[in-house]
């Protein structure tokens, strides 16, 4: 799709959650939003395209609470 790695995150998150009506409430990490977030062991965020088909073990937070470690 010729996408920059910041382009495709900012359309796999943000820009996803305002196209399913969400974008208030989710998407981004921002006071006052559910804090829907992975965390992966990368140094930065254009590693992720090099490791998507990798096992990986990331951390996963849903409202704020890890529900897997």
């Amino acid at each position: 799709m010729m996408l920059t790695p910041a382009e495709a995150v900012a359309a796999a998150t943000i820009n996803a959650a305002y196209s399913l009506g969400l974008g208030d409430d989710r998407g981004s990490l921002e006071p006052g939003k559910r804090a829907d977030f992975v965390i992966h062991e990368f140094a930065d965020y254009r590693e992720l395209a090099y490791f998507i088909a990798a096992p990986a073990r990331p951390r996963v937070f849903v409202a704020g609470r890890e529900v897997s470690a």
